[in-house]
């Protein structure tokens, strides 16, 4: 007993060394991730090698089973370090652009989630960037509790407020007339579209942006923003390039197909699990028992719902009640929930295995069509 504990001493204390030389080796690659990331940018390639990456996880597989280490442990850890190494090039990509420098932006609801995120992005980039918020105090610097009391001589603005008062900042700026390029960034348009084109036929240059991320977002290769031209080229073309130095995918939609596509993509994923959560909620079960049995499916659902229900539920509302829409969506779900149960009540096992089959098909095409549309943005 007496050998054992000095052994087990001796051994965490040797485990303590190799932690810390993996931490130092893993910031080593870091610096020459950041020559690597200039290198690129001198030579003006892309910052993401799909062919590069996977060579290198296919090689650290093969050396892993090498040495008796389970090659998925090692892809996973190589995977985390190449995400930080992406997201470190990328940042450093924007910084050194420099794309706003000398420039102002203004930020109008630059104090919620999103709108801090815009603040913090257009800061890399040089801009200096003005918040106007409500809640934001006017006597601190830059900010401005009154969008109205920010100086109009600025080269951005961003309309990054929820979807009501939007509309009214619109008009606002209709009158204005500001000599800066415009954009909203609201996940319904519907009730902007009419403001949006307006503005653009008395010359402001001015488009519309839906960045397809959360605020927590941090590495922006495989992630997306859509563009929508409201009647002024030129703005796009300025919108776009806010986001060149980054791995954005960059897709530009008809202004008028947006809420119909958004229906579908944000209003059916939000009220699945917001009903998966609100129904675990209604029933007799405590949530203390089910965590004692939860399932990987269950768990993984729940993450998701979590996220979810934990957003902004006003924000979340006006998403799925602003879109035109949504009774399509609701009546889709619906249907397909009494489809379900009818099986089930019927003992219709054929029924039931449509049901799976229909939604394997689907589900396939959609990753077949991600694949190659991944492939194509990056000439594969």
């Amino acid at each position: 007993m007496n050998d054992t504990i000095p052994d087990l001493e001796r051994l965490r204390a040797e485990l303590d060394r190799i932690d810390r030389e993996l931490i130092e080796r893993a910031a080593q690659r870091q610096r020459v991730v950041s020559e690597i990331g200039r290198a690129k940018g001198f030579a003006g390639r892309q910052l993401r090698d799909f062919r590069r990456e996977r060579e290198v996880l296919d090689g650290v597989r093969a050396h892993a089973a090498s040495l008796g280490l389970d090659a998925d442990v090692a892809e996973a850890l190589l995977a985390t370090l190449i995400e930080a190494s992406l997201t470190r090039q990328e940042t450093e990509r924007v910084v050194l652009a420099a794309q706003g420098q000398g420039k102002r932006a203004l930020v109008i609801g630059g104090a919620g989630r999103l709108g801090a995120w815009l603040v913090r992005f257009l800061d890399s980039q040089g801009y200096a960037p003005l918040v106007a918020d409500p809640a934001v105090d006017s006597a601190s610097e830059g900010g401005f509790s009154d969008w109205r009391e920010a100086p109009e001589d600025v080269e951005l603005i961003v309309i990054a407020a929820p979807i009501e008062p939007s509309r009214k900042i619109l008009e606002a700026l209709i009158e204005r007339a500001p000599n800066a390029l415009v954009f909203d960034v609201a996940s319904v348009k519907a009730p902007l579209v009419d403001g949006l084109r307006r503005a653009a036929s008395t010359g402001l240059k001015i488009c519309s942006v839906h960045p397809m991320f959360g605020p927590d977002t941090r590495l922006l290769a495989g992630r997306h923003v859509l563009l929508m031209d409201c009647g002024h080229a030129g703005a796009l073309a300025e919108a776009r390039a806010l986001f060149a130095d980054t791995m954005v995918e960059l897709v530009e939609l008809d202004l008028a197909e947006h809420d119909r596509l958004m229906a579908w993509v944000l209003g059916l994923s939000h009220a699945l699990n917001l009903v998966f959560a609100a129904t675990l909620a209604a029933a007799e079960i405590p949530a203390e028992r089910l965590a004692e049995i939860s399932s990987t499916t269950f768990g993984r659902q729940l993450g998701i719902a979590s996220a979810v229900v934990a957003e902004n539920p006003r924000l979340y509302f006006e998403i799925q009640h602003m879109n035109p829409n949504h009774p399509g969506v609701v009546d889709g779900l619906r249907a397909v929930i009494e489809e379900l149960a009818r099986a089930l009540r019927q003992g219709d096992e054929p029924a039931f295995v449509e049901l799976m089959q229909r939604g394997r098909a689907w589900t396939k095409r959609h990753r077949d069509a991600s694949r190659d549309a991944a492939n194509r943005a990056h000439g594969q």
